[in-house]
């Protein structure tokens, strides 16, 4: 038996999250990253898709709880449990503000009517969430989101080619990197 891989499990997680959470109040997870919170439990923040197209963002809390099996088998085990402890729309996000583009900050400051500090589990996950909230502002509500202290060059290709997700800014970087060693593989004339 082999181990399940990060991905594997992000994507486990993400369908039990929309299984349990989402669907139910009629909603579409977009994206969630995990997030530092005081409180030993795990914890997302993640954006949404409501029926009448309204985007959403939450914190949501994940606890581990018992479950029996059946009343017949008295067979127990622990599931989680999914509860949103924090909800905002997006429409309502004034700026997203990284903080500082140039260190290594997974970082970052939530601005609706106050501000919300939110610290990612690294800088991938929180340019992911960067990338997503941008591209739904700019497809739900036809307005750009206002970002400050992000480096513009992780945000910008993933919004104009959404579908390509996180491996866009690396794809850049190796093909320029190749495009440098072929050029100077070149005689000089």
């Amino acid at each position: 038996m082999r181990p399940i891989s990060y991905r594997e499990m992000s994507s486990l997680l993400r369908e039990d999250m929309q299984k349990r959470l989402f669907w139910p109040e009629g909603q579409t997870l977009k994206n969630f990253i995990e997030i530092e919170e005081p409180t030993q439990c795990r914890h997302f923040l993640c954006v949404s898709v409501l029926k009448n197209k309204e985007v959403q963002l939450c914190v949501v809390q994940c606890q581990k709880r018992q479950s029996s099996d059946s009343k017949r088998f008295k067979r127990s085990h622990l599931v989680d449990s999914y509860q949103k402890t924090e909800v905002w729309p997006l429409d309502e996000l004034v700026l997203l503000d990284g903080r500082n583009p140039d260190i290594d900050d997974p970082c970052f400051l939530m601005h609706f009517g106050t501000v919300r500090f939110v610290q990612a589990i690294n800088c991938a996950a929180k340019y992911s969430m960067a990338r997503c909230l941008a591209a739904l502002s700019v497809s739900h509500y036809q307005t750009p989101l206002a970002l400050k202290n992000f480096d513009e060059t992780y945000i910008e290709p993933a919004v104009n080619a959404s579908e390509q997700g996180d491996c866009t800014p690396l794809m850049q970087v190796c093909f320029y990197a190749f495009n440098l060693v072929w050029l100077s593989m070149c005689p000089a004339p």
